[in-house]
């Protein structure tokens, strides 16, 4: 499934509510991404970067408003035809990796051609053939334990491409990398980009990595203030997340959790992967789950 997707976001609005406490991530926000286009979408942590990839992505949906992907409104798709979305149109890169810790990278890259039922010699060749165009080759045997956080993201970028999406979304990528690391993969998405034609999209707060953009869109308390180009951009100073971006950031990774349990299950029920995996990663995904719903309720006391 090759091609290019062009992205358009209007008046998007994102309201999280726990109990009587109602937190806005996003507040009209509008964005229109060119088909080929790299753009990236920059701002502080809580800015609500994570909850627009997520609505894009077709994870969450938003409270208001409206995303098209290639002319077709994937927020008033059913829930079987955004599985469909989700599996073959768009690839999500996350911060931490999302690699299943008992398979091996080939094994990781193949995970979503399996569930897109691509037969296994087929399967295993393009898995290896895109480990390679990461700079892979010599590592499609080691399991994530045995890969640096760098070698671990480039697996995730191999995984985000296996079912060829045309659209690229990557929330945070470099997040959890060294500053040399992050700027190879930065790299990275800049010439999958350009060889391979596809529609990217990626959420920083690292500017250096943004500069890798064709254009930047500058996020602030959930709205979209600026597109720029790279030439254009000054240095924005850091500041400590505010109690309410906090929040965000919080519901944000709550709902990414969520989705991803909620995915496990199907896996499950599809006999996708083993019982022994599914409770490995189960209680892991609720042990997260917990931590946040803790730190939530310590900040809402």
């Amino acid at each position: 499934m090759s091609g290019m997707s062009e992205v358009i976001c209007e008046d998007l609005l994102k309201v999280y509510k726990t109990g009587k406490i109602e937190v806005v991530a996003l507040r009209g926000l509008n964005l229109k991404v060119d088909s080929g286009e790299l753009r990236a979408v920059a701002g502080p942590s809580g800015s609500g970067k994570s909850t627009l990839i997520n609505i894009i992505g077709g994870i969450t949906k938003p409270t208001a408003g409206k995303v098209y992907v290639d002319g077709i409104n994937i927020t008033d798709l059913p829930e079987k035809e955004l599985v469909k979305y989700r599996r073959n149109r768009v690839g999500i890169v996350f911060q931490f990796f999302n690699l299943v810790p008992t398979l091996t990278a080939i094994e990781n890259v193949e995970l979503p051609m399996v569930l897109g039922g691509v037969p296994y010699t087929k399967r295993k060749e393009r898995a290896k053939e895109l480990l390679r165009m990461v700079g892979l080759g010599h590592r499609m045997y080691h399991k994530p334990s045995e890969l640096s956080g760098g070698e671990q993201q480039r697996v995730a970028i191999a995984a985000a491409l296996a079912n060829d999406p045309p659209l690229i979304l990557a929330d945070e990528p470099t997040g959890e990398l060294d500053s040399v690391t992050s700027m190879q993969i930065a790299e990275l998405f800049r010439r999958l980009n350009k060889e391979l034609g596809k529609t990217m999209i990626i959420v920083t707060h690292d500017l250096t990595i943004a500069r890798i953009a064709d254009r930047i869109s500058k996020i602030v308390d959930g709205t979209i203030s600026e597109t720029i180009i790279p030439a254009e951009m000054k240095v924005i100073e850091e500041v400590a997340p505010s109690l309410h971006e906090r929040v965000v950031m919080l519901e944000e990774k709550k709902e990414k959790i969520m989705a991803e349990i909620e995915k496990l299950k199907r896996e499950m029920a599809e006999e996708k992967i083993t019982p022994d995996e599914f409770v490995e990663r189960y209680t892991n995904l609720k042990r997260k789950l917990k931590e946040i719903e803790d730190e939530l309720s310590g900040l809402r006391v």
